[in-house]
């Protein structure tokens, strides 16, 4: 409640005319920019939900993604494939912090693709060979089902299900390194 609250009071603070705060009041392409995508997130429970989370996030994923509507873009396809896979996109936004540092077009050592970096196998296994595992609403569909299938595996057990999404399962490096990032950095309060 006290973040949504901070949020909130934010919110009004950025819409504000400059001379009426000590900040300089957002760009009105920004802002622009944020009412589309706030308007065409259909994720979420309601609209306040999304100028708050929405906000949040692209504040935080500045430094990996300079470019606002890129930023945007993709958290608004975030929160809507976690969503539909019963995920926390903050999780999701973690995991994908790990896996490629927001980089669609990384490329692991064993072949690994984008930024939730999806084994190409599973084109074939889907019977999709052309699917693009580059393009992020593709690569974050079968992310957030692989994860949220792997969940269910392991009954709820995050640091399991985190394990065999890397196929690490025993070890506990990974997931360590995931959930230490979802909590540092991506994690909101429910």
């Amino acid at each position: 409640m006290a973040l949504r609250l901070g949020l909130t009071l934010l919110m009004a603070l950025l819409c504000m005319p400059s001379h009426a705060n000590l900040r300089q009041a957002p760009e009105p392409e920004l802002r622009s920019l944020l009412q589309r995508t706030v308007a065409e997130a259909d994720s979420f429970q309601d609209r306040f939900d999304a100028q708050v989370w929405l906000l949040d996030m692209s504040t935080r994923l500045t430094r990996f993604m300079p470019e606002a509507e890129e930023r945007l873009t993709l958290l608004r396809q975030v929160h809507h494939e976690a969503s539909k896979a019963g995920l926390r996109p903050d999780l999701v936004l973690a995991l994908i912090h790990t896996e490629s540092h927001f980089d669609r077009f990384a490329i692991s050592s064993v072949g690994a693709q984008g930024m939730m970096q999806i084994m190409p196998f599973w084109k074939a296994e889907l019977g999709r060979p052309q699917d693009n595992l580059t393009d992020n609403a593709t690569n974050l569909r079968y992310g957030c089902t692989i994860l949220s299938f792997y969940l269910r595996k392991e009954n709820g057990n995050l640091s399991r299900a985190l394990a065999r999404y890397n196929g690490s399962l025993g070890r506990n490096t990974y997931p360590a390194k995931v959930i230490g990032f979802w909590h540092d950095y991506w994690y909101v309060k429910p």
